[in-house]
């Protein structure tokens, strides 16, 4: 898998994706997601591309204090190769080349097996509630 910035043309099939895998819900619009993420630290919206096919991707931010990762995506029938892996240690060392001192994300507690895959990559739970509020309702 080779891994790239992601491209305004990559927008449909990084949505189908994202729909594959079970990422997207009724109250976020993905492509408002994209949309918004392209005004903001775009090189760390990133792709992975196996035979021409985008089969993975992340998104991640960094403001100052932590950094983010969301929407990250493989291919259901391309899991446990090392994907997943690859994308979080392009992402953490681009986070850290910035300053980043640690990185946060967010996984439905339901989840379990995206919780056993962040455990293996040395994440672990915070001690946090996360809380969130809706600005502009999609």
């Amino acid at each position: 898998m080779q891994i790239r910035p992601y491209l305004e043309a990559d927008e449909a099939a990084v949505v189908a994706l994202w729909q594959a895998c079970g990422l997207t819900r009724p109250w976020n619009d993905p492509h408002k997601d994209i949309a918004r993420k392209l005004t903001v630290q775009r090189e760390l919206f990133l792709v992975g591309e196996r035979d021409a096919r985008i089969v993975a991707s992340v998104m991640a931010g960094y403001e100052g204090h932590r950094g983010w990762v969301n929407y990250l995506a493989v291919a259901p029938e391309l899991r446990g190769q090392g994907h997943g892996a690859a994308l979080m240690q392009h992402v953490e060392q681009a986070l850290r080349a910035r300053g980043c001192p640690k990185i946060s994300l967010l996984v439905r507690s339901s989840n379990s097996a995206v919780l056993a895959f962040y455990r293996r990559l040395g994440y672990a739970v915070d001690e946090a509630v996360p809380l969130g509020k809706r600005l502009i309702p999609d």
